[in-house]
């Protein structure tokens, strides 16, 4: 039923901007998160924010492979009292590392959707303002294909570095 809409949608909007003088805008969303300064700037945030525990997951991880070659190289020679610690300490040191891996990761992504939904609030009122200010009926985002006389995302873009 949804899939019937959307092609019913498709076929008679071109119709009716046709007869009507529609206007309608595109707007390529993945480009506002990845090139509008407001992006780059909570970017280069999160990237700082969180550079010293990526640092750290990466000093365990080097240590891990270290004791891992130490115990290949080194692991019949060892006393298996030894053997035995050193396999339990790198078993432990992998458990670390994927718990800590998680948890960064979750507060990575949590960090993420906090910052870009304040990019995400301003590019709608850039939307909007521009909607507004340019008579807009219709704008789209996440279309298949949209033609560049309808790509209104530089001028988001621009009212967005204001």
């Amino acid at each position: 039923m949804k899939r019937l809409f959307i092609l019913l949608l498709a076929f008679s909007l071109p119709a009716a901007a046709q007869t009507t003088d529609m206007k309608i805008g595109f707007v390529n969303t993945e480009k506002v998160f990845r090139d509008s300064p407001l992006a780059v700037k909570a970017q280069k945030k999160l990237e700082k924010e969180f550079q010293v525990r990526e640092q750290g997951i990466q000093k365990l991880v080097k240590q891990a492979r270290d004791l891992q070659a130490y115990l290949e190289k080194e692991g019949l020679t060892l006393s298996e009292a030894d053997r035995g610690k050193k396999q339990k300490d790198l078993a432990n040191l992998s458990r670390d590392i994927q718990h800590d891996q998680r948890t960064f990761r979750e507060d990575l992504n949590q960090r993420k959707n906090e910052e870009f939904a304040v990019v995400q609030e301003r590019a709608r009122k850039a939307i909007m303002e521009i909607a507004e200010k340019e008579k807009y009926d219709l704008i789209l985002e996440n279309v298949v294909y949209a033609s560049p006389k309808v790509d209104i995302t530089e001028r988001i873009l621009k009212t967005l570095d204001r």
